[in-house]
């Protein structure tokens, strides 16, 4: 889980148009049609993990397509060249099965593929038309990374610690399968975590030779926790050491202190196995992300320096290998950094983070600390370089993802080099606009509004009014397969987007500001934002308006229930939060409960009550949609159960849906297809979209 009325006040707005497509133009406008709707949203295929080949020449990514009858997402990889010329070509062994693919300083481009049984890494080359097995290990490949010389493959399984060989780990997990007793039992949390529940077994690195000779090393071995993290770590927590001679993870120390503990260290360990030496120790707080500078002489890192904080300011350290001297660069400047590369000549860092709503690529001056931003509006999600620039994935409200390339220092406009939607062109969609206005404590606070698809200059539409989760977060200018603003501007509704304190991309100060205030700095915010967006916008029809919002977003539905309940003629809560003390007692990740509540729920419990939900359900009255995934440890069941019994027995129109099979989000396309249909049907009952 990762969150007075305004009269008259001074604000900009900053007009954003299809800011990614902008960049490229789009085909012609009278294409366009039909409204873009949620189920071109569940068909759209989604572009991912540029990675570009040794010589400089072509990039590789994955594109997932939905397969709807058969209920799940089908991964290809493609092959584009970077210099315009020809189309995108998808490669023959996707066939099989692949994705994860990285190009190997060999020429040869590995992945990962369930083909022969289990996830082996595989290669291939730049043709892709035949796949050769390089690893045949007994349990699957979780995630990998390749030496320098592409000779050593580091790879991540999941093993019982305690076993001296991975055929005991194999053994040990056939026997527990066909044990015919179903009790588990546990001496230490986590029991659960995210959607599953512990089955004893660790992610555990393990060096193994490119070309099939000598035994896996178990280079982790006798270490007490997971790396990559669980549930949503990947490589880019280990690496090698340029020399090819040890391995840098990141990783937390369990114990029985893990489920309230967010102190991850960087370790090195050699890759033939040895003692690990703990490389930030000092630091209480999370150390992650490692890449080395092409000399190898410096390390950079990710750092927070709050124990127990998940949303702290990563701060980005770099640590001379030879003296273990560090210093922190860019040390004024207040964004987040979310990922590390160094440039070829290792005088600048490349990062993307958050910046007022938009997510863009960054370049950091490592002897000065200068940063400069590379691209402009829109959401960059992944970026590699190329030898005279970048390529980046880059989506905004209006478009998924595509590939753009960009030269380092040029002034000219980003090139779009793919199309794997070329569809939507052929659908309408709404316009968006940031605007700001003063918030709490008189600060500027950020939103959108989205019109409707055919909007019609003088009439009134009805109003979606979609709260984030976090609740550190941002609905920014970003493109979601599961909260697209632009399929309710699709279905006629107007939408209506706050980044209330507490959101991310507007400063460490802005972030802080939420905890141990989740009801009433935010509140005010939305509050103020919601009177300033009708006076501003007169095709909002406050009238006709529901709040929706998911995990902190539905906790702040159930607070609106009883704290604003006379503003909305519907609400959507999608597993959110009605019991503040009691979630401090279920949820998996203690930590957050504990951060934002300012302790534990024994030590702190007024902090827990002072915005409970709970406590509030006796001004209830506004029709509820309540949605829970029965898998969702993070949220878990009881409280969407506590929310629909309070409104059953207050009396309120409620409904219930509850998805046995899905987590914290819904990501089956049938059910998320439910999904759409149950939340716009309770829509258009309660608001009704615009003939």
């Amino acid at each position: 889980m990762r969150r007075h009325l305004l009269s008259a006040c001074t604000a900009f707005s900053l007009l954003i148009v299809a800011p990614a497509l902008a960049e490229s133009p789009p085909p012609p406008a009278q294409a366009a049609s039909q409204p873009f709707t949620y189920t071109d949203m569940l068909v759209a295929n989604r572009l991912s993990d540029p990675r570009v080949s040794p010589d400089g020449r072509h990039v590789v990514y994955a594109v997932r397509a939905t397969d709807m009858e058969g209920n799940r997402g089908v991964t290809s990889l493609f092959i584009q060249s970077l210099d315009g010329e020809g189309e995108a070509r998808r490669l023959a062994i996707s066939d099989g099965g692949a994705n994860t693919a990285r190009w190997g300083s060999d020429g040869a481009l590995y992945f990962l593929s369930g083909r022969s049984g289990s996830s082996q890494v595989w290669k291939t080359d730049a043709t892709g038309s035949e796949a050769t097995q390089v690893t045949n290990l007994p349990l699957d490949v979780n995630a990998y990374r390749l030496s320098a010389d592409a000779s050593k493959i580091v790879v991540s399984l999941a093993v019982y610690p305690d076993c001296d060989t991975l055929a005991c780990s194999v053994t040990r997990g056939q026997a527990e399968a066909a044990r015919k007793s179903t009790g588990q039992v546990y001496d230490r949390m986590f029991v659960r975590h995210w959607d599953t529940w512990n089955d004893g077994t660790q992610n555990h690195l393990f060096v193994v030779n490119a070309d099939g000779s000598g035994e896996p090393v178990w280079v982790t071995r006798g270490f007490d926790g997971d790396t990559p993290s669980k549930p949503f770590g990947d490589e880019g927590e280990f690496t090698f050491t340029p020399d090819g001679e040890a391995i840098i993870f990141s990783a937390r120390e369990a114990g029985v202190s893990e489920p309230w503990s967010t102190d991850f260290d960087l370790y090195r360990v050699p890759a033939s196995g040895g003692e690990r030496v703990n490389l930030t120790e000092a630091n209480p707080a999370w150390d992650t992300g490692p890449v080395f500078s092409p000399d190898g002489r410096t390390l950079a890192y990710r750092a927070m320096r709050r124990p127990g904080f998940e949303a702290d300011r990563w701060q980005i350290v770099l640590m001379d290998v030879a003296t273990g001297a560090r210093r922190e660069v860019a040390a004024d400047w207040d964004r987040s950094a979310d990922s590390l590369q160094w440039s070829a000549d290792g005088r600048s860092l490349y990062v993307v983070a958050g910046d007022i709503g938009q997510t863009r690529l960054f370049a950091i001056d490592v002897a000065r600390g200068s940063v400069v931003p590379i691209t402009g509006p829109g959401h960059v999600s992944a970026f590699d370089q190329t030898r005279t620039g970048f390529v980046y994935a880059m989506d905004s409200l209006t478009s998924p993802s595509e590939l753009y390339v960009k030269t380092f220092r040029g002034r000219e406009m980003p090139r779009r080099i793919t199309s794997v939607n070329p569809q939507l062109a052929e659908r309408v969609f709404g316009e968006a606009e940031q605007f700001s206005f003063p918030g709490w404590n008189n600060e500027t606070v950020h939103g959108y509004v989205i019109k409707p698809a055919g909007y019609v200059e003088g009439r009134q539409y009805p109003v979606a009014f979609l709260i984030h989760g976090g609740p550190q977060g941002s609905f920014g200018n970003a493109w979601s397969y599961r909260w697209n603003a632009m399929t309710y501007a699709g279905a006629g509704y107007a939408v209506v987007m706050i980044d209330f304190h507490g959101s991310t991309g507007y400063g460490q100060a802005f972030t802080d500001s939420i905890s141990q205030h989740w009801g009433d700095r935010p509140l005010e915010d939305l509050q103020k934002g919601w009177a300033f967006a009708q006076e501003r916008y007169p095709f909002l029809d406050g009238d006709r308006a529901c709040a929706l919002g998911a995990s902190y977003g539905g906790f702040m539905v159930n607070w609106i229930a009883g704290r604003w309940n006379d503003e909305f003629q519907c609400l959507v809560n999608h597993d959110g939060i009605f019991d503040t003390f009691a979630m401090g007692y279920s949820t998996e990740e203690l930590w957050f409960t504990e951060w934002e509540n300012g302790g534990t729920p024994y030590d702190v419990p007024e902090a827990y009550q002072r915005f409970n939900p709970a406590n509030h359900v006796r001004n209830w009255s506004d029709p509820m949609l309540v949605i829970q995934g029965d898998r969702d440890f993070r949220v878990p069941t009881t409280q969407a159960l506590s929310t629909f019994t309070a409104l059953q027995r207050r009396g309120i129109e409620s409904r219930l849906v509850v998805f046995p099979d899905e987590n914290h989000w819904v990501l089956k396309p049938q059910n998320s297809l439910q999904w759409h249909n149950e939340v716009f049907g309770w829509l258009d009952r309660h608001i009704g979209s615009q003939d």
